[in-house]
């Protein structure tokens, strides 16, 4: 039942996510957080953490994880089938319309339409993780105790290293990994 239960979970985020895997992460959290139960916020993060890092779509390696965490090596497999098939299909279906009506203007505008749509998924996504990692307690107040300083720290000294000195993502990553690593487990802060 369980793997059934996961398959339909990651088959409706694979039918109703666009934009890649970044605009699916509010349907995955929805999914396994709020409708099944399956992760806390914090594990959440752990996994999107993880399918950033480790090659391959975020979404597809989320499902992986979720699948993973809630049913093992089957509860991995039946969650990404899941996660891809919608896809797979769309895309088949779409690429052989596409060839015929790639240049009428009703294909232009709905894919115009498409745009703003994924950036409101992006953005909400992108928010909901930096709410979550300033605020770990789910409680958005501005008093010292109820904020991560260091995690505030390390988004400020992040992003200004992005964007101002155009800092490599992946050394961004690992450099950042092993600062939080460093600070929380070995100075216990």
């Amino acid at each position: 039942m369980i793997l059934f239960k996961l398959f339909l979970s990651f088959l409706q985020i694979g039918l109703f996510s666009f934009g890649g895997g970044y605009a699916a992460l509010p349907l995955i959290e929805n999914q396994v957080i709020t409708i099944n139960n399956w992760l806390s916020q914090e594990e959440f993060i752990d996994i999107v953490s993880i399918s950033q890092m480790t090659p391959g779509p975020i979404a597809i390696n989320a499902a992986t994880f979720v699948g993973q965490k809630v049913a093992g090596l089957p509860g991995a497999l039946v969650a990404t089938l899941g996660s891809i098939l919608p896809s797979c299909i769309i895309l088949i279906t779409i690429a052989h319309f596409y060839v015929k009506f790639q240049n009428a203007n009703i294909v232009q505008s709905v894919l115009n339409g498409l745009r703003p749509a994924v950036v409101a998924l992006i953005a909400s996504a992108c928010i909901s993780i930096v709410l979550l990692t300033i605020w770990p307690t789910g409680l958005v107040s501005f008093t010292a105790e109820n904020v991560d300083l260091l995690a505030l720290g390390l988004i400020v000294i992040g992003f200004i290293l992005l964007r101002r000195f155009k800092f490599s993502p992946t050394l961004f990553m690992l450099f950042f990994g092993a600062a939080g690593f460093i600070i929380k487990y070995l100075f216990k802060l």
